[in-house]
Formats: structure tokens, sequence, C-alpha cells
């Protein structure tokens, strides 16, 4: 039988992702959502196709998230709230508090398309996947902050480990405080298994020296371009070993992955990404990558 689910790598080839089109979001209250400005829905929706076009052009099949009317204007970021392993689905508690019922959509999901959930986030524990990348196939790293909290890193390792996947905790900075989106993910960015790019100022220190004594040559992308896009520039979603989809508008990013071999295929995401806290790796849940 052909897999159909199970992952760990951030780079190998995607073969299968979960996405949702961004029907709730197009109309969301920006305030209340925490987005830097109101929503263009013609232009939002136009970036979003767009992005998706890329995704399926790369070869990797959509199994699209159904939509429903429902509040969910972050659901359309669909890493966060599960994780996809070898094994299966686990499903997080997100941190931020309006995203809560996006656990029970991911939930369902799995049970639609007959992927296994091997566990659970529960209270007081929140974890989101933007926190969780691996390392190799059996270190995953793991960010607490104000998104990932030390009970859910807790019960994510109590998955993980009898199953043979060590779970590396590193401390993110305060930064710009709780309201702002800053994970993991927001400071390191696998573009292949031994190459990344990186924002070294908010980066911790441990995490930075263990990638370079695993082998990873770490490209440090540009602090103008970082705060030009509110970090958007660094999350760059890898289809397979340095084939890459990133946000355009911001060149000397795009030229330090193509200088270091990599394909780097861009889109506008001036409405759809950098207002809302969410780039081209969080717009997808990896289902299969071998």
């Amino acid at each position: 039988m052909t897999a159909t689910y199970g992952v760990s790598s951030m780079a190998q080839p995607l073969r299968r992702v979960a996405m949702r089109a961004p029907g709730a979001l197009l109309h969301a209250d920006h305030e209340r959502w925490h987005y830097a400005k109101p929503i263009d829905p013609e232009g939002l929706g136009h970036q979003y196709r767009h992005f998706a076009d890329l995704v399926a052009a790369s070869g990797a099949e959509i199994v699209w998230i159904p939509e429903a009317d429902d509040d969910l204007s972050d659901s359309v970021f669909t890493y966060d709230p599960s994780f996809v392993v070898a094994e299966g689905a686990i499903v997080m508690r997100p941190g931020k508090a309006l995203r809560a019922d996006e656990a029970a959509l991911h939930r369902s999901f799995y049970e639609a398309n007959d992927v296994p959930i091997i566990g659970e986030i529960v209270a007081p524990g929140t974890v989101e996947g933007g926190d969780c990348f691996w390392l190799d196939p059996t270190t995953l790293a793991v960010g607490r902050g104000f998104r990932t909290n030390q009970s859910g890193i807790d019960q994510l390792a109590a998955i993980l480990e009898p199953r043979g996947v060590t779970v590396a905790v590193f401390d993110l900075p305060y930064y710009k405080g709780p309201e702002t989106c800053l994970h993991l993910m927001s400071v390191v960015s696998s573009l292949d298994d031994d190459l990344a790019l990186v924002y070294a100022p908010l980066m911790p220190t441990a995490l930075y020296e263990l990638m370079e004594q695993m082998g990873y040559t770490l490209l440090h992308a540009p602090h103008d371009e970082f705060e030009a896009s509110l970090g958007l520039n660094l999350n760059v979603l890898a289809t397979a070993p340095r084939q890459l989809i990133a946000v355009a508008g911001f060149p000397e990013t795009v030229e330090l992955m193509r200088t270091a071999g990599c394909d780097v295929s861009i889109f506008d995401g001036d409405e759809l990404c950098i207002p809302c806290e969410g780039g081209p790796t969080c717009l997808t849940r990896p289902l299969l990558r071998t």
C-alpha cells in the first residue's frame, strides 16, 4: 500500500500537504486577530491562489481541509494546530486563544482521511507547530515561548520519545511580547537537510551551535529585510531539497538562497502573509515527505 502520511524532515520532497482556503480570513477584524492592517479580500485571495498553484506545481498533492461558516481566521495557517510524524498525527493546542477551536478542525480532518492520531496536547499545555521543526529524522527542535509552554513540551516529548524521537528544547526571546507571533521557525527555516536560513540576532545560541555541529550551513538573513517583512522573509517552504517557495519583495534574502544553490519561486504576500504573521511554511501542514 502506498504511504499517505509520514514526515521526519523539513526538506525532503513534499508529496501530500493539508491546506485550507482563507474564507474566514477574508473578512477578519484585523485588530481582534492582531493583523497589521485591514484585509484586502481581493488581493489576499489572488495571492493565496498563486501560492496554492506553486505548491501544486511542485508535484505535491493538496488535500483540502473543508471550509465552513466559522470565525477561524487563522485556520489558513495549517502548520500550527497539528503535527505529523512517521506514525501519524499529533493534535496540538494552540497558545493563541482565538485558535483553540482549530484543534477540533484538524482532528476531524485526520479522522476523515484515515491518518491515525497518536496523541493530543491538552490543557494546561500549549504547543504550536511553528515552534517545532526537524533537525534530523530522530531530533525535533521545539521552541519554548509565548505560544508553546513547558507542559505542552512535556506532553509532546511523552508522545514522541517512546517512538525514537528526541525533543530538543530551546528558549525564545521576549522580542516584542506575547501578542507578537514569534515561533522558533520565525528565526530558522530549513532549506535542505544540511542548509538553513537563520536570523541570528533572535536565534537561541544553543540551537545555532548545535546546527553547526550537525553540519548545517547557516545563511544569515539580512536584518533590514527581516524588519521590513515582519520576519516573513525568513519563512520559506522547501518542497524538496533546495526547491523553495518564498515571499516576494526581499531580493537580498532570495539572492542569498540562490547563491547557495537553491531554486526559489516567489509570490506576492503583502496582503496574505506579512500583515497576518504567517508565511509559506505556515500555510501548509505537510502530511507526507519522502
